[in-house]
C-alpha cells in the first residue's frame, strides 16, 4: 500500500472544509405526493430512512462506497454532501489521484503532438530498411530517424544484396512460385521479404542493435523467460528509467507484447509504442478513466463525464479518432458537465473527433461537390453528408420523437456543410470552410434560415434545438434514467426539464432539481439500476480499498465483461438500461472477476487482504462490501461454500487462486452476488 494519505481520509477532510459552502445554498428534500403520478409510481412517493439515504447517495452518486465514506458523509451530513459534489472545484482533488495520472502523457497533449509523438513501428522499421520515405512533418522525421539509427539495422548484407541484383521479372513472380532459373537461396530470401512486407510489424529482416545481456544479469533474464508473474513484474519494476527504453528495443515484438500486463505503468507504455503507439492513447484515456472513477473526490463530476461522454459519444478506433479522442473528452466534455448545455453542444460539434466520427468534415455542398469532382477524382464521391445532422437531432437534442422529419435532417445537414478539420489525418483542428458551404435558403423545425449565410447557419440550428421543448424533456429523461430509474416518475421528469428551459440549460441546476428531489430519495429509486461494467469494476475497487498501480489488465476485464472503454461503435453509446447488462453469462462473468480480485490474481491490483483475515464473522465481511445487510440468498451462499470444501477449491481455481483462502472466498462471492451489482 502506497504511503500517503489514504482517500477516504482526505475525502473527509476535503468535505469538512467544503460544508461551510453548503448551508446557504442546500434546501432540504420535500416529500412527494402520491397523486403527483399516475399508480405504477407509487413506490415513488415512499421516502427512504436516514440510513438508506445514507447508502443510496454513496451508491448512486458515486461509484460505490469505499471504506469510511458512510461515517464521513454521516459526518458532513446529506445536503453538505451533494452541494460539495455540485460544486466539486471547492472540494481539493486526491493527491493519490493526481501522482497517478501524471504517467499518462496522451491525457494532456495536444492532437498534433498525439500524432507526433507517436510514430507507427512500421514507419520506423521502414526507415531502418533503407526504403520507407519520411514523413514530411518535421518533429516526426526526427523521432523515427532517431529510433531507426539508435535499435535497428538490416541483417546479413550478403543476402539483401543478391536480392537487389536478381533479374527483375523475379520480383513479379507470386512468393509461391519456383523459377528453375534462380538458384534456391535467391529465392528463400525474395520470399522472405515478401512476408515481411506483408507483415509489416516483422522485424526478422532486421537485427536488435541493443542486446538483452547487456540490460540484464542471467538470472533477470531466466526469469523474465520462465519465472512466475510476481517475479517477471519485480524485474521489471527494477529496470531503470534511463535503461527503458533500450529494454524495450532489445525485445522482438512478440516478447514485449507478453510483458504489457506485468510492467510497471511508465515501461509499459515504453513497450506499447514500440509496438502499436495508437494504443498508448487508447490505454492512457481507458486507464485514467479506470483510476479517475476509484480515486476522485469528485465523484459525481466523474460520473457526469461518463454520462456525457456516452451521450455524445465518439468511436475511438475509428481512424485518426484515436488520436483526436483525448482533447475531445479534456476539452469538448469534461469542462461543460456542470455548465450550460449550449456549451456543451457547440465544443462537441465543433470537435474534430466527433467530425471525423459521423463524417462530417467531408460533407460539402452539391455545387462544391461538383467542382471538386472536375479537379479531382477523390472528391468525386464527397457531397452532403447526413449522420451528423441526423444524430444531432436524435440523439444529442430532441430525441427520436421529438418532432422532426427526414428533411429536418437534410436542412441541418446543409447548415453544417463546412464545418470541418485542418489536415484531419496531420493533427489539425476545427475549421470553417466557407468555399464548401450550401448557402442556399433552409428551413429547420419551422424556421427560416436565410439565403447566404455562413458558418451562423450551424450556430442558429444549435440555438434552436436547445431551446426546443423537446430538447428539455430528452436530456432530463436522460438524466432520469440514468440516476433514478429506467422509468423515471412523470413528476420528476417535468420539473427538471422545467428547470432546464427556466435556466438556459444550466446542467447543475438540472442535476440539482434531479438530486434534491423527493423521487430520487425515494424506495422507487432505491436499488433500481443494474452497475454497467465499468461501475461494478470500479466499485469493487474502491470496496475492497484497492491499490490500483497499473490499470492495464481491468481495461482488457472489461472488454470481456461487454463494455470497451471508448470503443462503442453506434453513435449510440453505452446504455445505461437494466436490461443491456443483466444474462447469466455477464454475471458469472462478474463473479469470476470478484473471486480473482479478491484473491489478489489481477495485475497492477493489491488488497490488504489481512483486512478480511482479521474478520471472523463472514457475514459481516460481506455486510461491509455491500454497505448494507447481505440478503438471505447472499448469507446462504456463503454457509454453502463454507461447508463444501470441493466448492471452495472450484471457486479458488476459477480464480485462477492457490489454496482456498476462506475470507477472499466470502468477498468474492459478495462482490459478485446479484446483490452487489445493484446501485
Amino acid at each position: 500500500m502506497r504511503q500517503v494519505l489514504r482517500s477516504y481520509q482526505f475525502f473527509a477532510l476535503a468535505l469538512l472544509l467544503s460544508a461551510s459552502f453548503a448551508s446557504a445554498t442546500t434546501k432540504k428534500i420535500k416529500k412527494s405526493k402520491p397523486s403527483a403520478n399516475p399508480p405504477a409510481y407509487a413506490a415513488f412517493s415512499q421516502p427512504l430512512a436516514a440510513p438508506e439515504q445514507y447508502r443510496h447517495a454513496l451508491r448512486r452518486l458515486t461509484f460505490g462506497p469505499k471504506p469510511g465514506d458512510y461515517e464521513a458523509l454521516t459526518r458532513v451530513g446529506l445536503e453538505g454532501w451533494i452541494d460539495a459534489q455540485l460544486h466539486p472545484e471547492r472540494v481539493p482533488e486526491n493527491p493519490v489521484l493526481q501522482t497517478d495520472l501524471l504517467p499518462l502523457q496522451a491525457l494532456r497533449l495536444s492532437i498534433r503532438d498525439a500524432y507526433t509523438h507517436y510514430p507507427p513501428p512500421q514507419m520506423i522499421a521502414a526507415v531502418a530498411r533503407g526504403r520507407g520515405p519520411l514523413p514530411d512533418d518535421p518533429e516526426l522525421r526526427a523521432i523515427v530517424l532517431r529510433l531507426a539509427d539508435r535499435y535497428l539495422q538490416r541483417k546479413n548484407e550478403a543476402q539483401a544484396a543478391a536480392v537487389a541484383s536478381s533479374p527483375a521479372p523475379l520480383t513479379a513472380a507470386p512468393p509461391s512460385t519456383v523459377n528453375l532459373n534462380v538458384p534456391s537461396e535467391t529465392q528463400k530470401a525474395l520470399a522472405e521479404k515478401s512476408q515481411t512486407m506483408e507483415n509489416p510489424n516483422d522485424l526478422s529482416d532486421l537485427d536488435l542493435k541493443v542486446k538483452l545481456s547487456s540490460l540484464l544479469t542471467p538470472d533477470q533474464i531466466a526469469l523474465l523467460q520462465s519465472g512466475k508473474p510476481d517475479e517477471k513484474a519485480q524485474v521489471l519494476a527494477a529496470i531503470p528509467p534511463e535503461k527503458r527504453l533500450d529494454f524495450v528495443w532489445a525485445l522482438r515484438p512478440p516478447q514485449r507484447q507478453r510483458l504489457f500486463a506485468l510492467a510497471p505503468v511508465e515501461l509499459r507504455r515504453e513497450l506499447m509504442l514500440s509496438v502499436a503507439p495508437q494504443n498508448v492513447v487508447a490505454s492512457d484515456l481507458a486507464e485514467a478513466k479506470i483510476l479517475r472513477a476509484a480515486y476522485s473526490n469528485h465523484q459525481l463530476q466523474e460520473l457526469l463525464v461518463d454520462f456525457w461522454y456516452n451521450h455524445f459519444n465518439v468511436f475511438l478506433n475509428k481512424g485518426a479518432d484515436r488520436y483526436l479522442v483525448p482533447t475531445y473528452e479534456r476539452e469538448a466534455i469534461r469542462p461543460h458537465v456542470f455548465g450550460k448545455f449550449y456549451d456543451l453542444l457547440l465544443e462537441t460539434a465543433k470537435s474534430p473527433a466527433m467530425l471525423f466520427y459521423l463524417d462530417n468534415w467531408e460533407s460539402v455542398s452539391p455545387e462544391a461537390a461538383e467542382r471538386q469532382a472536375r479537379f479531382n477524382l477523390k472528391a468525386a464521391k464527397r457531397g452532403l453528408n447526413e449522420n451528423y445532422g441526423r444524430e444531432l437531432l436524435e440523439l444529442h437534442t430532441l430525441g427520436v420523437d421529438g418532432g422532426y422529419t427526414q428533411q429536418d435532417v437534410i436542412e441541418v445537414a446543409r447548415c453544417f456543410t463546412g464545418w470541418t478539420i485542418a489536415r484531419p489525418r496531420q493533427g489539425g483542428g476545427f475549421e470553417y470552410n466557407d468555399k464548401v458551404h450550401d448557402k442556399g435558403r433552409k428551413v429547420v423545425l419551422g424556421h427560416v434560415i436565410a439565403d447566404g449565410g455562413g458558418m451562423n447557419d450551424g450556430l442558429k440550428v444549435l440555438d434552436i434545438l436547445v431551446h426546443h421543448p423537446a430538447t428539455a424533456r430528452f436530456i432530463s429523461l436522460k438524466l432520469a434514467r440514468r440516476f433514478v430509474a429506467d422509468d423515471p416518475p412523470p413528476s420528476l421528469v417535468t420539473r427538471m426539464a422545467d428547470t432546464f428551459t427556466r435556466s438556459d440549460g444550466d446542467l447543475r441546476q438540472v442535476v440539482r432539481a434531479m438530486i434534491t428531489s423527493p423521487e430520487f430519495w425515494s424506495q422507487g429509486a432505491y436499488n433500481a439500476k443494474i452497475k454497467t461494467p465499468f461501475e461494478m469494476v470500479v466499485s469493487a475497487l474502491r470496496a475492497a480499498d484497492a491499490d490500483v498501480s497499473s490499470a492495464f489488465v481491468l481495461s482488457n476485464e472489461l472488454q470481456k465483461l461487454g463494455e470497451p472503454l471508448y470503443r462503442k461503435i453506434e453513435p449510440t453509446g453505452y446504455s445505461s438500461a437494466n436490461a443491456e447488462w443483466v444474462s447469466s453469462a455477464g454475471l458469472l462473468e462478474r463473479m469470476n472477476f470478484a473471486l480473482a480480485l479478491a484473491h489478489n490474481r489481477v495485475p497492477g491490483i493489491k488488497i490488504n487482504l489481512s483486512q478480511w483475515q482479521a474478520q471472523s464473522d463472514p457475514v459481516q465481511l460481506a455486510r461491509v462490501l455491500l454497505s448494507g445487510d447481505p440478503s438471505e440468498q447472499i448469507q446462504a451462499a456463503i454457509q454453502k461454500m463454507l461447508d463444501d470444501p470441493t466448492l471452495q477449491k472450484q471457486l479458488a481455481s476459477n480464480a485462477k487462486a492457490g489454496p482456498p483462502q476462506i475470507p477472499s472466498l466470502v468477498a468474492g462471492l459478495a462482490m459478485g452476488s446479484p446483490e452487489f451489482q445493484r446501485r
